[in-house]
């Protein structure tokens, strides 16, 4: 991916996605969104919400059309990926405590946009797969922070999150989204990370450890 390709992919819209997608997700996001404005309307300060879920699931999609529907701003967890970590000879544990550099996150994006403060950071460099990138991205402040992105409910932030919310979806479609994307069976992905995710999201964050579970197909 160019880094051209980057950017563009990072500033998608609601326009940038189809007519038949939308209405799939339609209520899924109506539904995230109500509960958004229901939580804005008892506070005085930016409200931080993780929309979280497995490789391919379906986040990035409902992100972009919630954010449009409640005036948001998105953090992409994939920004603040660690890197020239050895992940294939890491335990689980590790590869969750690790894959995303929170304290980066929370300092460079996610406190500035709480306290009302133009945010900007060097994102992950997708291109090279190590590294950062040479641009910024810069978001400014909006009522609503929605964090993009798989571990993004970390207990991390449990402190700040005001919602959390589960994309969920069965492994085969996931997998198959995944494959679809890169263009090939990942099985050099799937063996570093397919038994972090399960671990995650059955016993650090489990279905009922959300506010909002969307099942998606």
């Amino acid at each position: 991916m160019s880094q051209k390709d980057e950017q563009a992919d990072r500033e998608r819209s609601p326009n940038d996605i189809s007519l038949e997608l939308k209405q799939k997700v339609e209520k899924s996001v109506r539904l995230i969104s109500q509960e958004i404005k229901a939580r804005l309307a008892t506070r005085n300060s930016p409200l931080l919400v993780a929309i979280d879920g497995g490789s391919a699931s379906g986040k990035s999609t409902i992100t972009i059309l919630v954010a449009a529907e409640v005036g948001g701003v998105i953090i992409q967890g994939d920004d603040f990926c660690q890197t020239g970590l050895d992940w294939a000879n890491m335990s689980i544990t590790d590869k969750i405590d690790l894959c995303i550099d929170w304290e980066r996150a929370r300092t460079e994006a996610i406190e500035p946009l709480l306290a009302n403060r133009t945010a900007s950071w060097h994102p992950f460099n997708f291109k090279t797969g190590i590294g950062l990138a040479d641009y910024l991205v810069v978001r400014n402040p909006m009522p609503v922070i929605i964090i993009d992105g798989i571990y993004s409910s970390n207990p991390k932030l449990s402190d700040i999150l005001a919602l959390t919310v589960l994309v969920d979806a069965s492994a085969s479609i996931r997998y198959h989204r995944h494959n679809e994307r890169e263009g090939h069976d990942d099985t050099k992905w799937h063996a570093i990370w397919d038994e972090a995710e399960l671990f995650y999201f059955t016993q650090i964050r489990p279905p009922a450890s959300f506010d909002i579970v969307i099942e998606t197909s």
